[in-house]
């Protein structure tokens, strides 16, 4: 049997371990900000109303898909139903959350929530999941969050005063982190059978409905791999009946 790693139950050390945790993905994440922070300065956005989508929205592939919308002078009605569609998966990774979170208060669970990316999420599931019984986990929560949330604002800063003096940013290609990061923290998290299959399944609906309009394809993409993983979880184990064999009365 595999020992769960030890940690130490103080509030300090949880800290400190999610910051430690997170700091790779931060480091995938710096261009990604950086390009944002550009992009909005050259949508027209003002420095101010950019720096105020990462202090208080803060929800990077939202917040791209914001700028592209206003800079190509898109209804408010459509912009939001826009952000809303592309940030619904964090529902999902809420209700992942929700059952080792429930003992906290309103204090903790309001910024956490809003504090809640797919950087985090990675790192804190795993930290949830492990064994031990250690009762500040949420701080590893903190963490990893507060990291995250400051390298995103100085990394919006400095995409800003450099916007102006940048034609077209998204020719640098730096970009490409941003995927990179995401397959970096999407394969360690498969290991079962139906998680593959949800990968496999998600990642062709999203390909195939990748032209469909306000970002739909994610929904569809997220609902389709969560159908399949269901369906896998409970066909694929040995001896589990099926139209072939039928079960035994």
């Amino acid at each position: 049997m595999t020992e769960t790693p030890a940690h130490s139950a103080t509030r300090r050390a949880e800290f400190l371990d999610g910051m430690k945790a997170t700091f790779p993905l931060v480091v995938g994440a710096v261009p990604f900000g950086i390009i944002f922070g550009a992009l909005a300065i050259t949508a027209g956005l003002s420095p101010w109303a950019t720096l105020g989508l990462s202090l208080f929205v803060y929800a990077g592939s939202s917040q791209f898909v914001g700028v592209g919308l206003v800079g190509a002078a898109t209804p408010l009605p459509v912009i939001w139903l826009t952000t809303f569609v592309v940030n619904v998966r964090h529902a999902l990774y809420a209700a992942s959350l929700a059952p080792h979170m429930k003992h906290l208060g309103h204090r903790w669970m309001l910024p956490l929530g809003f504090w809640l990316t797919d950087e985090t999420f990675v790192v804190v599931i795993k930290r949830f999941e492990q064994a031990d019984t250690s009762p500040f986990k949420h701080w590893f929560y903190l963490g990893s969050a507060i990291i995250m949330y400051v390298n995103w604002n100085l990394c919006t800063l400095i995409g800003v005063a450099f916007g102006s003096a940048v034609p077209d940013p998204s020719r640098w290609g730096l970009d490409f982190a941003m995927s990179a990061t995401f397959i970096g923290m999407l394969v360690p998290a498969i290991r079962s059978r139906p998680s593959l299959v949800a990968v496999v399944v998600a990642g062709a609906v999203a390909v195939a409905a990748h032209s469909l309009p306000n970002q739909l394809w994610l929904i569809l993409a997220a609902l389709c791999g969560i159908i399949a993983a269901v369906l896998a979880e409970r066909y694929g184990k040995p001896g589990t009946p099926s139209a072939k064999t039928p079960a035994q009365p």
